[in-house]
This record gives C-alpha cells, sequence and structure tokens, in this order.
C-alpha cells in the first residue's frame, strides 16, 4: 500500500536532513555562456534612467536583451531608486519575465533593500515559472550562483522559502531548506515558521504530524522557536481539536524563555470556548493578567462568543460592560456577537438595544445579524417587524442570504401565510439561492399549520424531484399533522415508508403518533409506543410524557399520571407549566386537593445547597432541575388563580436561599394582578425593581391596568414613566409620544394598545418565550 503523501514528506525531510551532497553532483553540465551584453545599450538605459521618466525606454525593448537587463541590474545595485524604476518598466516585458538570472538578480537586491514585499512577488513569480524537478531546483541553483554577485545574504533564503510556502509548496520549500543547509546557508526561524504556516493552512492528512516533525528537525539544527513559531503550532493544534497538545506546547515555550503573547492566550481560550469549557478560559485570562499581559479585543470577543454558544447572557453582559471599563472599544464582532446570543434567548429587546448602540457607533451590523434579528420578529409572531429589518437590511446594502430567506418563510408559514411563503420562495430562487431541507420543511410545516397535509405530502415529492431527500424532520412533520387530524392510519402508513427509506423515526416521531393515539383514547396502544421507544433507546422528551399524563388524566388513572410525573423527573426531563396544569386539572377534577397540595408543593430541595450558590449556576448545572420544576409549578400555580399556593413555593425558593430570578417575579406579579391581589403585586414588583430586576412588558400592563381600575392614579403613573425609561430603542421614540398624549387625554385603552405594540416590537425588556 502506498504511503500517503504527507507521510512522504515527513520521510523525505528525515532522507534530506541525512544527506550532504554537494549540489554540482546533482546538476546537468551548465548551459553555454550568454553572450556578452551591450555595453553602450545599458549605460543608455542607465543614463535615461537617472534623468527622465522610465517610459523613454520604450524604444530601446526591441534591442533589450535578457544579458543586459542582467548587467543593467549589477551595474546599478546599489542605486536604490534607479533600480526600483528599471523594475517597475522591466517587469512587463519577456527579456525579463522568462529570464531566471534577471529574476534571481532582483531578489537578491530587492531583499538587501529590504523590499520584502515586491521580492516576494518575484520570488513568487519565479518558482511558477522555473518548477523544480526531483533531480535539482534551478531556483536555487541561480540564487546560489548569483549570491555573490549581489553581495547578498541569508535572508534570500527565508524570503524564497516564504515564496514557496505561499504558493503552497511544501514539498519544495522542504527541501529548498535542506539545499540551503547543505550548502552552507543557515535558513533562521523565518523559513520554518513559513513552512509551518503552511502545513497548518493545508489541513492535510497528517499535517499535525508533519508540523511536529518540522519543529523537531529545527530544534537539532539549533535553530531556536519564536513565539511565532510556538503560535502557529498551538493553532494548528487547537483547530484540529487537540487541545491538549496544544497546551503542552504552551508549557514547552514558557520552559525554554520564549513569552507567550496575546495571541498564544486568544488561540487557547478561543479552543476551550469552543469545546464548551469556558472555566479553562477564564482561568487564562487570569492568568493573563498575572503575566502582566493586557486583553484586546479579541480576547472579549472570544469570551463573549463561548458565553453567547452556551446561552450565558448575563455573564455576557458582565463582560462585555469589563472590556469597556478597560477602555476597549468594541468592535463589529463584539456587537454581532451579543446580538446573535441575545436573539436566541428571546431577548429581542436587549438585542434592540444593542443594534441602537453599535449603529450609533459608526458601526455595521451584518446579514448574519439582521437574519438574527428577523429571526427574534418571527418567532414572537411579529411579521410586520420581521420585514421592517428585511427592508432595513437592504437599505443598508446588504444583500439576504439563504438563511435570510428560510427565516423568513418560516415565519409566515409558521401562521399558514403560505402564499406570502411561496413569493420569498420565489424571490430566493430568482436571486440564484437553492432552496435547502430547512425551506422545505418549513413549507411542509405550513401546509400542516394551515390544515393542507396533503399538499405538505406534495412538498415531499416535489423536493425530492429537484435532489432534495426529506429526512426526519419532514416525515415527522406530516405525521404530526395526520395525527392531529385524525387521519391515523395514514400517519401510521407515512411512518413504514419512511423507516423503507432508510430514515427512522425519532422521539418527535413517536410524540406526534402517540398524541393521535390519546386523542382517540387508546392509551394502551399509546403506552406501547411509548415502550417502543425505549426499547429503541429514544429518549422521552416532556412533551411524550405531558401527552401520556393529559391521556392517564383524561381517564381518572392518577396513579399511572403520578408514576409518570415522578419517571420524567428521575429521567432529567423537566416538567413544565403545561405538565403541571395538566395534573392541577386531574387532580382538582378528583377533588383531591390534599394529595395535589402534597404533590405539587414537592420541591425537591432535600438536598442541601451552598448559599453562596446562584440561581444562574443551579440553572446550569445538573441540578437545575429544581429551579425550572419551581419555576413551572409556579407558572401553573398561577394560570389557575392558586395564589396561596405559588406565595409558599415562592417562600420555598427564598428559604432554600435562593435568590428568585426576573421569570419568577414576572409570574408573581402578572399572577397575582389576575387574582385581584394588586397591593401583593405592587409589594413585589418594588422589590423586583429594588433588586435592579426588570419587569417584563406583561407584567407592566397588567399592573397597570389594575392601577386604573382602583384610580391609584400616582402609582400608576410612576410605572409608566419607569416603563418608559426602560425603552432604550429609538425606534421607540415615536411610541413613548403617543403614549404620554393618550395617557395625558386619559384614554387608557389606547394606552394599553400602544404598550402592547411596543412590546410586540421589542420596545420595551419582554419574554416573548413566555408572555
Amino acid at each position: 500500500m502506498p504511503l500517503p503523501k504527507s507521510l512522504l514528506r515527513v520521510r523525505a525531510l528525515h532522507t534530506l536532513s541525512s544527506q550532504s551532497k554537494p549540489l554540482t553532483s546533482l546538476h546537468p553540465p551548465p548551459p553555454p555562456p550568454p553572450p556578452p551584453p551591450d555595453t553602450f545599450l545599458v549605460d543608455k538605459a542607465i543614463s535615461i534612467l537617472k534623468h527622465h521618466h522610465p517610459s523613454l525606454l520604450n524604444p530601446l525593448i526591441p534591442q533589450f536583451t535578457p544579458a543586459a537587463a542582467s548587467s543593467l541590474l549589477l551595474q546599478s545595485q546599489n542605486d536604490h531608486t534607479l533600480i526600483l524604476k528599471f523594475l517597475t518598466w522591466a517587469r512587463k516585458f519577456p527579456f525579463f519575465t522568462t529570464h531566471l538570472q534577471c529574476l534571481c538578480l532582483s531578489i537578491h537586491i530587492l531583499t538587501r533593500f529590504k523590499l520584502y514585499k515586491t521580492a516576494l512577488t518575484l520570488a513568487e513569480q519565479a518558482a511558477l515559472a522555473f518548477p523544480a524537478d526531483q533531480r535539482t531546483d534551478l531556483v536555487f541553483s541561480c540564487l546560489v550562483d548569483t549570491y555573490q554577485l549581489c553581495n547578498s545574504s541569508s535572508a534570500v533564503v527565508d524570503l524564497m522559502v516564504k515564496a514557496l510556502s505561499n504558493l503552497k509548496q511544501i514539498d519544495r520549500a522542504l527541501n529548498f531548506v535542506n539545499l540551503a543547509t547543505n550548502h552552507g546557508f543557515q535558513p533562521s526561524v523565518l523559513s520554518y515558521n513559513s513552512i509551518l504556516e503552511a502545513i497548518i493552512r493545508s489541513k492535510a492528512f497528517g499535517f499535525v504530524e508533519l508540523a511536529n516533525t518540522v519543529y523537531n528537525d529545527m530544534m537539532h539544527k539549533d535553530v531556536s522557536p519564536n513565539v511565532f513559531t510556538y503560535n502557529i503550532l498551538i493553532r494548528g493544534l487547537c483547530a484540529n481539536k487537540t487541545i491538549d497538545r496544544g497546551l503542552d506546547f504552551f508549557e514547552k515555550m514558557e520552559k525554554r524563555g520564549c513569552l507567550p503573547n496575546v495571541v498564544t492566550y486568544n488561540t487557547l481560550m478561543d479552543a476551550c470556548c469552543k469545546s464548551g469549557n469556558i472555566n479553562e478560559a477564564y482561568a487564562l485570562l487570569d492568568l493573563m493578567w498575572e503575566k502582566n499581559l493586557v486583553p484586546n479585543v479579541i480576547t472579549y470577543n472570544v469570551i463573549i462568543n463561548g458565553l453567547c454558544r452556551e446561552g450565558r447572557m448575563k455573564e455576557t453582559g458582565k463582560v462585555f460592560n469589563d472590556m469597556k471599563r478597560q477602555g476597549l472599544v468594541p468592535n463589529e464582532v463584539t456587537y454581532n456577537t451579543i446580538i446573535n446570543g441575545f436573539c436566541k434567548e428571546g431577548n429581542f429587546h436587549q438585542a434592540l438595544v444593542l443594534h441602537a448602540e453599535m449603529v450609533r457607533n459608526g458601526l455595521s451590523p451584518t446579514v448574519v445579524t439582521y437574519t438574527s434579528l428577523i429571526n427574534s420578529m418571527c418567532k414572537s409572531r411579529n411579521l410586520r417587524r420581521a420585514m421592517e429589518f428585511f427592508d432595513q437590511m437592504q437599505i443598508r446594502g446588504l444583500n439576504p442570504n439563504e438563511k435570510t430567506y428560510t427565516t423568513l418563510i418560516d415565519g409566515f408559514c409558521q401562521q399558514g401565510f403560505m402564499d406570502e411563503a411561496y413569493r420569498f420562495l420565489n424571490e430566493m430562487i430568482n436571486r440564484g439561492f437553492s432552496p435547502s431541507i430547512v425551506t422545505y420543511n418549513a413549507l411542509i410545516n405550513g401546509h400542516c399549520v394551515a390544515g393542507r397535509i396533503d399538499n405538505g405530502v406534495e412538498v415531499i415529492k416535489d423536493m425530492t424531484a429537484k435532489g432534495v431527500s426529506p429526512d426526519v424532520v419532514s416525515y415527522s412533520t406530516i405525521i404530526s399533522g395526520f395525527s392531529r387530524d385524525s387521519r391515523l392510519d395514514e400517519a401510521f402508513q407515512m411512518k413504514e415508508e419512511m423507516v423503507k427509506k432508510g430514515i427512522f423515526p425519532d422521539a418527535i416521531t413517536y410524540s406526534s403518533l402517540m398524541q393521535g393515539l390519546c386523542a382517540e383514547r387508546r392509551l394502551t396502544d399509546a403506552r406501547e409506543m411509548f415502550e417502543d421507544m425505549w426499547r429503541l433507546g429514544l429518549q422521552p422528551d416532556k412533551c411524550t410524557y405531558t401527552t401520556l399524563i393529559n391521556a392517564c388524566c383524561a381517564e381518572d388513572d392518577m396513579e399511572s399520571a403520578m408514576y409518570l410525573h415522578n419517571e420524567m423527573i428521575n429521567k432529567g426531563v423537566l416538567p413544565d407549566v403545561v405538565t403541571y396544569s395538566v395534573l392541577i386539572n386531574g387532580l382538582n377534577k378528583q377533588v383531591r386537593s390534599k394529595e395535589a397540595k402534597r404533590l405539587l408543593f414537592k420541591l425537591f430541595y432535600e438536598e442541601h445547597v451552598p448559599s453562596d450558590v446562584t440561581y444562574d449556576l443551579l440553572i446550569e448545572g445538573c441540578s437545575g432541575i429544581e429551579f425550572q420544576s419551581s419555576v413551572a409549578l409556579m407558572k401553573g400555580f398561577c394560570l389557575k388563580g392558586l395564589m396561596n399556593e405559588a406565595d409558599r413555593v415562592f417562600e420555598e425558593m427564598l428559604q432554600s436561599n435562593h435568590k428568585p430570578s426576573e421569570a419568577v417575579y414576572n409570574v408573581l406579579v402578572h399572577g397575582h394582578c389576575k387574582a385581584g391581589n394588586l397591593q401583593k403585586a405592587i409589594d413585589l414588583y418594588m422589590e423586583m425593581v429594588q433588586h435592579e430586576l426588570v419587569p417584563h412588558a406583561v407584567t407592566i400592563i397588567a399592573l397597570a391596568r389594575e392601577l386604573h381600575k382602583v384610580g391609584r392614579t400616582e402609582e400608576l403613573n410612576q410605572i409608566l414613566q419607569d416603563t418608559l425609561r426602560s425603552c432604550k430603542v429609538i425606534d421607540g421614540d415615536r411610541a413613548k409620544v403617543l403614549l404620554e398624549v393618550n395617557y395625558k387625554e386619559g384614554n387608557m385603552d389606547n394606552v394599553f394598545h400602544i404598550l402592547q405594540e411596543m412590546s410586540k416590537d421589542g420596545l420595551l425588556p419582554n419574554d416573548f418565550k413566555t408572555a
């Protein structure tokens, strides 16, 4: 079996390192000497270049030969200005570009002048025009032959190796280093860094092993690695997801007295964040400060990106503020990353605040940013606002991409506006984008939402004909539609079809079928499917459990419902407000209030929780089940008007030394308003504000309505003023004016309507997931 090319390179490197044959033994017989140059022509050209524009040399083009050009270069090699004028003119003509000696002389002279950029361009030109063969490298030979003539230095070797590395001619670059070493030249660390950079960028099979071999070779030849060497190696190892080896090199460089710089730390921190190990990234940040290294914007962007990826937006805000306190100016990457993070979290108001801030600071949102904003608006079912952002991005000169169009198509499909969805589909295709599986799945879902499931089946046929294969989401969506429409036979037929095509049902597929069975009161069949899920290794989700719990409650089988409730918690599946609402209904239906309260106050706080651990940390950890279940339970009580029970859950949380979140306060304030407990709602609101927690718009509207009903105008006025101050988005200025005018005129229905619209448009803090 032939060895991979990269391993052949490693072998070649070792072989060449051990060889020291003279170059002449490898060369073919030298060509006959060129004819002597026309000295009169050369002198005339030099005279013109000294006193006139190079274009006056044009009449001499027919007489100019490679020998004349070489002679001129040698005679004028110390005249910086003249050489540059000549090269600017000569580089357009074959007598120069096709003659290796002209190129090599120019490379030597320009390198000595430290005009590396121009020299590098000519070196790349020479490498491409005169490729090496298995016996020799003509470029190397010519550079050696002209070396003394130009009083050159080993810097030419480094430059030529960089040129070959830029051209991705890694084997030739390695060979060049060995030829240079064998002829008494000493390639510097720059040569090795160039080769290592090319190897790392190539990401070819075995690139990490080859890079390590090159590193060992330079150590063997007593070439000391510098910080750039280590940064290249660490970047390559981290990109290869071998962070441990990257950290090994980090330790090596410090032991060798090579101090890591900000780039080193940024590279390692980025790798830690991308692997989900943010705590390690924080440790590296602390180490930077200990080493008196000042983090830069990229450092903070790396941390912010890692936090956003994990949905830790409160910590993101702290890092963002710390960055500004350090005197660093956030850039477009900073803002775009955080805006995307807030959009994913559903905190559209905060995303808009940052969007306004970045525009105010002269920074430009990207297509990704606008797509995130559009997606947030679509999820909140505010298509008008989504279209405003779609138009705004195009006014800014940004073209929508495939994801932008798919996001809008999905938004319209979710609400059953299929004509608009297909209009955007056609626009997307006309702009050269091909619909993806995600696009087609959005259309399938749209048809099912609109109750036209057969049209969804036609989309599956259409996408298949166009070469896009349906996936488990495609089939599960159709199955869900059939199940909701009481067409269970067709739902099970679709399941059989997907299995025949090698697409295996997932938990959502089974949950959809179970919902259909439960709707027809076929609880035994649903339970059999539930058992099948476990046998197939599919983890039921809270929707699956809630469906079965609801079916059990409908059959007055509370014992089974309770068993499933306990099982889902033991399996790490968190009950949500729907689950608890179903249980409360089932228990109240049997007038088993005592058992209901016993169940619903089981907050799972048996284990000791350290008092210094915040709820945020509990949510992120495995023990976060307790908090999320409690909030869901509290919502369940509030929905049913059981405010005494909700308050007792709140008290349990306080007694357990847990700091309630915004979500907890918003649920309670809203619940007490609905239950008519206005003073309790106001007290909780004031407590919330004192803790610097932000009331959501739904909470404010509920509180304002109740205050207006009982004529408590002073408190109502204060709450409205606080609310308007919380609107930090420029787009909200007009709405704020309208609200104040209507309030002064006593048009409270308009005031509440404006507040609702501001909430929908993201102009006020709100939680679209629970509003």
